[in-house]
């Protein structure tokens, strides 16, 4: 029961992260800039995580002077990644941009081998290929639709890609004895604070605070930065941290069809092909290594078996 509910809470955190270019792309058809919605998804984010901790008791159990900062610092990669993020889906079909996004898998295994020197296996090297063949499908470039776009939105795709790599990489190592709803709204507050100091020329530009406005960053708030870190940390500590990877990568299709359905992007067969080719990927990178690690147990315990008799 324990998995089936760790499973369901995590798929519905994936779930809801797929549905936050929907609401950027609301607020740039309405006129915002990257500035005014980034400005307020960040103070509803930040309202919303330390309420939600004040009415929920977390405490600061683990909190010293020393991990404070850090928990802030990392928590500036949310901002970046925001940042970069919905800045691309102002150049960029949203569906593309989340593609882009999407290789943090692989740049994530990179930073292991960079800063752990955790050398990936063949099976993850497998994987990275996987994901690049996947985008090349996914990002349309055999039809040539991508001749036009701004370079500058595909920059900021991938620079996306890299911050959020980053986040999840020392989110894992910062201060992991601190309850995950104050460490969550730490982060977010850091975030804060490098938003408004990146877009401080916007700040008068967000008065008077317009409907339309409030509804997009209010859904960017909800579904990318309040409602996803809940949920995992309801349901990830249920459930391996394999199956929680797996789990999480529900939230490119989510997204793409979201973009499909409701913003009206045209999803080409050979993007679906890239999409489950990068889904694939991920999946053989969770469950590859220990399928090898049981098949060489397996092995083993044949041979012994063998020499016994």
């Amino acid at each position: 029961m324990k998995i089936n509910k760790g499973v369901f809470f995590v798929l519905l955190g994936a779930g809801c992260f797929g549905f936050t270019p929907v609401f950027a792309k609301l607020g740039f058809g309405h006129g915002y800039s990257l500035g005014q919605i980034n400005l307020v998804q960040m103070v509803i984010s930040f309202l919303l995580l330390w309420l939600i901790s004040f009415i929920k008791g977390v405490g600061a159990k683990g909190l010293t002077k020393k991990n404070i900062l850090p928990i802030m610092i990392t928590g500036c990669f949310i901002g970046l990644t925001s940042i970069f993020y919905y800045g691309a889906m102002q150049y960029l079909p949203a569906s593309l941009a989340i593609i882009l996004m999407f290789q943090f898998v692989w740049i994530g295994i990179m930073f292991e081998w960079v800063f752990n020197k955790i050398k990936p296996a063949p099976i993850t090297l497998l994987a990275i290929v996987l994901i690049l063949i996947g985008v090349f499908f996914a990002s349309n470039i055999l039809t040539g639709d991508m001749q036009g776009l701004p370079i500058k939105g595909f920059v900021m795709g991938i620079l996306s890609a890299f911050t959020y790599a980053a986040f999840i990489f020392f989110s894992g190592k910062v201060a992991v004895e601190v309850h995950p709803l104050t460490r969550t709204s730490l982060m977010v507050t850091g975030s804060t604070i490098l938003v408004f100091l990146i877009f401080m020329k916007d700040i008068p530009a967000v008065f008077p605070l317009e409907g339309n406005l409030m509804t997009s960053a209010a859904g960017v708030s909800l579904f990318g930065a309040v409602l996803p870190p809940l949920f995992y940390a309801v349901g990830a500590p249920l459930i391996s941290g394999g199956l929680a990877n797996i789990l999480t990568s529900v939230e490119l299709p989510v997204a793409i069809l979201s973009a499909s359905i409701i913003l009206a992007e045209t999803v080409t067969t050979l993007q679906w092909i890239g999409i489950v080719l990068i889904l694939i990927a991920i999946v053989l990178n969770e469950i590859g290594p220990n399928i090898i690690r049981m098949r060489k147990r397996s092995k083993r315990t044949i041979l012994h078996q063998h020499n016994k008799n």
